[in-house]
C-alpha cells in the first residue's frame, strides 16, 4: 500500500494536499484497493459550500457504492472532470490523476482538523 509523505490523511481514508488556502482531496490507495474497480464517481458542484464530515459524493465500484466524506470545510473550487469519463483513474493513480476535488479553506481551520501524517496513517492500517 502506498502512503506518500507530504500529504495529510483522515481515518476515513481520504488524503489531502495542502497548498496555501487550497486543499486537494482524494481517496487513499487503501480505499481504492478496498473498493475494487471503480466505475463511477459523483462529485459536488464547483461553488458548493462543504462541511467537514458531510457526504459530498459517491464512489461506485464493482463491489459496492461508498460515500465520499469531506475532510475539511470550505468551498469547492475545482473538481476532477476527468473522472466523469475515466473513473478508473482513481484506481490507477489515486494520488495524482485520480484526485477528486479542490477546496478553498480558511487556513485557521487546518489546525483544528484531526489530520494524520503518512506514518500515523500507515500505522492505522497495520
Amino acid at each position: 500500500m502506498s502512503v506518500p509523505e507530504g500529504l495529510k490523511y483522515t481515518k476515513e481514508h481520504e488524503w489531502l494536499k495542502i497548498d496555501g488556502d487550497t486543499v486537494t482531496v482524494g481517496i487513499t490507495d487503501f480505499a481504492q484497493n478496498s473498493l475494487g474497480d471503480i466505475v463511477y464517481v459523483e462529485l459536488p458542484e464547483v461553488g458548493e459550500s462543504v462541511e467537514a464530515g458531510d457526504s459530498i459524493g459517491n464512489i461506485e465500484s464493482v463491489k459496492a457504492v461508498a460515500e465520499l466524506y469531506c475532510p475539511i470545510s470550505g468551498e469547492v473550487v475545482e473538481i476532477n472532470s476527468e473522472l466523469e469519463d475515466q473513473p478508473e483513474l482513481t484506481n490507477a493513480s489515486p494520488f495524482d490523476q485520480g484526485w477528486m476535488i479542490k477546496i478553498k479553506v480558511d487556513v485557521a481551520n487546518l489546525e483544528n482538523e484531526e489530520l494524520m501524517d503518512a506514518k500515523s496513517y500507515d500505522d492505522l492500517e497495520k
